[in-house]
């Protein structure tokens, strides 16, 4: 049986020495985990197969559902964006100690605001095995240690990747032990959730009822999104040729993902509707004009449409059943993508755009832990900075409260360029 508190007092440990690593101490971390993972990709592959056959009959019978079998299956785009994914965090800047304000409060008597790792984090997902190096990487980069908790459906996979990641992570010179750590039960996760005298943060990547279950048995801070119900609104200026390729992409590029679009709305005085829907379902698309549930994620090659009044119904239709994930409005007018992006309440408002580029690494974050729609710390795409937080440097020479206080001293809080 495993000891859950041992890994939970074990990653505290090592989230301290995290903290103070030399970036180059990092970034060799970084490059030898790619190249680990690279060479070990047919073994990993391998795993994956045997993880894949077990799933199988799951999905047959109906205990899984076919967007999860094809979150779990890895193929060689997805280990080469696994590895690329590895090297681009490498190369990004350190994000920790950064200098964020430097404030001159008097003189002689300096205050920063600098970033910080958040400590150690309890991941907890479902069948998405190359969740773990993106993971894994970001953690290492922003010196945060990491606790994952994987599917079991991806038990094999998980197990292999971690692997290769530590096997490369232990040729390293001054990196620490147990900076990334795996556990496999169910019990693991509710010991998990009560462990926040060493977790300072969890994140969930799953459905609805795993993000509702962790929100309501934790007393650690929980990051993340429960659900993906995106929307496209194709205004009455609107291309059509424009809206047909962004949303096709939208929903076909890979239609488990939860950035995938799940609701079209048009616009009624759109003089296209007709020729935008005959083009969808020639791309296979299965259209469904009254849905069971306007916030419902199909996680497949369908989409639920409805015809709206005027921008404003759109706007309050996405405000009403999205998620606050990510929703994007086509048109030709600027004044009604303004007013869209301004009023749509969600993490990511796009503007002619698929919102399959709700992603960290094509934000050009390397790589996300997951995507957000929490309104503190960190929303959207959750990258490096997303898993640091900061803290604030005093430096003084001597001086005592009691000096401002009876008026001998006055503060001048003068902002310094210096950051």
């Amino acid at each position: 049986m495993t000891d859950f508190i041992e890994i939970a007092k074990n990653a505290k440990v090592s989230s301290l020495h995290a903290a103070s690593l030399d970036e180059k101490v990092k970034n060799s971390a970084l490059k030898k985990m790619a190249e680990a993972i690279e060479a070990a990709k047919e073994e990993i592959f391998e795993a994956n197969k045997t993880d894949l056959e077990l799933a199988l009959p799951l999905v047959e019978n109906g205990e899984l559902s076919k967007a999860t079998f094809n979150r779990l299956k890895l193929d060689e785009n997805k280990m080469r964006d696994m590895v690329a994914g590895i090297r681009e965090i490498a190369k990004l800047p350190d994000p920790v100690n950064k200098k964020l304000l430097v404030r001159e409060l008097d003189e002689g008597l300096t205050l920063y605001k600098v970033s910080c790792p958040i400590g150690v984090l309890g991941i907890i997902f479902e069948a998405r095995p190359d969740v773990i190096s993106q993971i894994s990487s970001l953690a290492i980069k922003s010196s945060n240690a990491v606790i994952l908790k994987g599917g079991k459906e991806s038990a094999n996979t998980n197990k292999k990747i971690l692997e290769v990641i530590n096997s490369a992570l232990d040729k390293v010179d001054g990196f620490p032990k147990n900076v990334i750590q795996q556990v496999f039960t169910r019990q693991d996760v509710g010991e998990m959730l009560k462990c926040d005298g060493y977790i300072n943060l969890i994140i969930p990547r799953g459905g609805n009822s795993l993000v509702k279950f962790i929100k309501e048995n934790t007393k650690i801070p929980v990051l993340g999104h429960a659900d993906g119900i995106c929307h496209i609104f194709v205004d009455e200026s609107a291309d059509l040729l424009t809206a047909e390729k962004i949303i096709t992409d939208a929903k076909t590029q890979y239609p488990s993902a939860c950035n995938s679009v799940e609701t079209l709305l048009i616009h009624e005085n759109y003089p296209h509707a007709d020729e935008l829907l005959a083009a969808l379902q020639l791309e296979e698309i299965k259209l469904i004009d009254k849905p069971e549930s306007w916030a419902h994620e199909y996680g497949d090659k369908i989409l639920a449409f409805k015809i709206v009044k005027n921008l404003d119904d759109a706007i309050n239709h996405i405000n009403k059943y999205g998620s606050g994930h990510t929703d994007c409005i086509i048109t030709k007018d600027i004044p009604n993508a303004e007013k869209f992006m301004n009023n749509v309440d969600s993490a990511g408002v796009y503007f002619n755009v698929s919102t399959r580029f709700a992603d960290g690494f094509r934000y050009g974050f390397g790589a996300e832990v997951g995507i957000s729609t929490n309104k503190t710390h960190a929303r959207g795409p959750v990258g490096l900075e997303g898993l640091t937080i900061y803290k604030y440097r005093l430096i003084g020479s001597g001086q005592v409260v009691s000096d401002y206080v009876e008026g001998r001293k006055q503060f001048h809080h003068r902002d310094l360029t210096q950051i």
